[in-house]
């Protein structure tokens, strides 16, 4: 049972932030094929592709500085990140009424987690192993603190760390009692 009622919010240490984005909507693409008239709707909405496997990408929304990421979860899935609602309504608005896939509110369900600074790499080896960091425009799914965490890089020098709003506390207790030693 969820009872998490006061979660730690970030981390903030010399070479190191660690933040929690509450201002995202996250929501999960589901489809039965990438290359499918699911994801061409959506991509038509979004002005561009869905990512090809393993891969992160950003769609600018506008000229506004939000933006939508997108984070290839599995053949199935593609995680979508943005904190502009208009945008996430047009993307849900696209998947409606499709038979060949859906898209899934998961907002409460997944915390994006933003990590930045030049100690992350050295905490996220420490957490986890050199699978869990991922290069700009990648999607990597690892164990981190003991946990599935998906590790997304759309811009260099920062990292979006994507986990089960449940285990929150959970890696960001691991992160800040590892930082002590770093």
């Amino acid at each position: 049972m969820d009872n998490l009622q006061n979660p730690m919010s970030g981390l903030e240490l010399s070479g190191l932030s660690v933040q929690l984005l509450r201002e995202l909507k996250v929501g999960s693409l589901r489809y039965f094929d990438a290359a499918g008239p699911f994801a061409a709707a959506v991509g038509e909405r979004l002005g561009g592709p869905l990512p090809e496997p393993l891969r992160a990408l950003r769609h600018p929304v506008g000229d506004a500085q939000p933006e939508i990421i997108l984070a290839w979860r599995s053949p199935t899935e593609t995680l979508l990140m943005t904190a502009d609602a208009a945008a996430f309504a047009a993307v849900e608005d696209a998947a409606q009424n499709s038979v060949a896939g859906c898209m899934v509110d998961q907002t409460g369900g997944l915390w994006p987690w933003r990590m930045a600074g030049a100690r992350s790499r050295d905490l996220l080896l420490r957490l986890g192993s050199s699978a869990s960091i991922p290069a700009v425009g990648e999607a990597r799914i690892s164990r981190v603190a003991e946990l599935p965490v998906m590790a997304v890089c759309v811009r260099e020098g920062e990292m979006l760390l994507v986990v089960e709003r449940v285990y929150s506390d959970h890696l960001l207790g691991w992160m800040v009692e590892t930082a002590r030693d770093l």
